[in-house]
């Protein structure tokens, strides 16, 4: 079995709280878009492994934690699962605010409840992704939504994204979404709740990820290619979660010089 798991893109953070257990609540808007990975499932039963597991693409040799692997272990802790093979290419960049780790364990959560026809609902895969990490409950839904409290609570949005143009530069920055929200200063918790307005055309002003406040001071260079962008004709721009990727929206395909040689991705959605 194969299947493409998607990256997504954050329209606007906002930080809303700390809580006891030292995560914070947000909220968000995720937009799945075109970027995919691949990954492969098959049956292994000559091998006495419960998991043997292969990696290709950008910066595969730095996976670590790796939560296709934690996808499968969980399962197997409720469930008799055989041997299997996986392979895993990354086309998504990793430490990049896209959601590629959470992504491949929510998929790799859907890719075994129909290999081994395990019959769970979508309620149950949600449970199960909410074990895995924050952004992976999404996944499981995958479409244009309102994330709050640490990214479990999914409120699915209509918006009709066709057409736009989305570009994205990725320099070789790493960004821990620990780190930045460890280093993140919270001035006072709020109650006020981010909207997506229906016009872009106002997000530069209404849509604000809070997290550039840190990230942007520790790398200046992020804010330099979020200004380019909008100098380029965006009609929005920012990074994405706690990046270190920044985009652009576009009304139209744009002219984008990538001199600097970043990880690049555009496409329509």
């Amino acid at each position: 079995m194969i299947c493409y798991p998607n990256a997504k893109l954050n329209l606007g953070l906002k930080v809303i709280s700390k809580r006891d257990d030292g995560l914070h609540n947000i909220e968000s808007f995720f937009l799945p878009i075109p970027l995919y990975d691949i990954l492969e499932v098959k049956k292994n039963l000559s091998n006495v492994e419960d998991v043997q597991i292969t990696y290709s693409g950008c910066k595969s040799k730095q996976i670590n934690n790796d939560l296709v692997l934690r996808a499968f272990n969980i399962l197997k802790n409720d469930f008799s699962l055989e041997p299997i093979r996986v392979h895993l290419h990354k086309n998504i960049p990793l430490e990049s605010g896209l959601g590629g780790g959470s992504v491949d364990g929510a998929f790799m959560l859907i890719m075994l409840n129909t290999l081994f026809n395990l019959q769970l609902s979508k309620a149950q895969l949600l449970n199960y992704a909410k074990d895995l990490g924050s952004d992976c409950p999404f996944f499981i839904i995958n479409q244009l939504s309102h994330v709050s409290s640490t990214g479990e609570v999914i409120k699915p949005i209509d918006f009709n994204f066709k057409g736009y143009y989305i570009v994205i530069l990725k320099p070789d920055i790493s960004c821990s979404t620990k780190d930045v929200f460890s280093k993140y200063h919270l001035a006072r918790e709020s109650n006020l709740s981010i909207q997506l307005n229906h016009n872009p055309m106002v997000w530069k002003k209404e849509l604000v990820n809070d997290l550039e406040s840190v990230t942007f001071e520790i790398y200046p260079e992020l804010k330099d290619i979020k200004d380019y962008l909008y100098d380029q004709g965006a009609i929005y721009a920012s990074m994405s979660g706690s990046g270190s990727s920044i985009y652009g929206i576009f009304n139209k395909k744009p002219n984008i010089s990538n001199r600097m040689n970043y990880w690049y991705w555009e496409g329509v959605i």
